[in-house]
């Protein structure tokens, strides 16, 4: 990492700089959003009064990752834990650092904040990711299970 990078919150006038890493990261995992979430995603990183947020990853001024993480209480601490949702790093910038950057960043402001700790998910064959997650933190040994509400936005 070099001076010519920034990490930095995203700015409600970013966001068609944004939206274009937004679905490639949903492309990535084979997924998509109705546009009534997305918009309502970018509201909420904008309002106060919610704890989730985005960060941007700037090489030369240019927009080149996104980091989405949100905190949530727990009943094993005191302080929130926070989760790392989202990552995203243009294939042309990647090998950069970027991705650590946007981690560590993401895991500051989580320390600063008070969380006890930060997390994500991962799927298993995603390997060029886990090698740089195994680097940042601990596999926790768990598997996800999910039960999606069908008719729920």
């Amino acid at each position: 990492m070099n001076e010519r990078v920034v990490i930095r919150p995203l700015r409600e006038d970013e966001r068609a700089e944004w939206e274009p890493y937004w679905q490639a990261y949903l492309r990535f995992y084979k997924s998509s959003v109705p546009a009534a979430t997305t918009d309502m995603t970018w509201k909420r990183f904008h309002d106060p009064d919610e704890p989730i947020f985005a960060l941007g990853a700037f090489v030369d001024g240019k927009l080149a990752g996104i980091v989405h993480y949100l905190f949530h209480r727990s009943c094993w601490t005191i302080g929130d834990y926070c989760y790392l949702q989202d990552l995203y790093v243009d294939e042309s910038a990647r090998g950069q650092g970027l991705g650590r950057a946007l981690i560590e960043a993401a895991a500051e402001r989580a320390k600063t904040a008070g969380a006890s700790r930060i997390h994500w998910l991962t799927q298993p064959g995603n390997t060029t990711a886990r090698a740089l997650y195994d680097q940042l933190a601990d596999d926790s040994g768990f598997m996800q299970y999910r039960r999606i509400f069908k008719g729920v936005p």
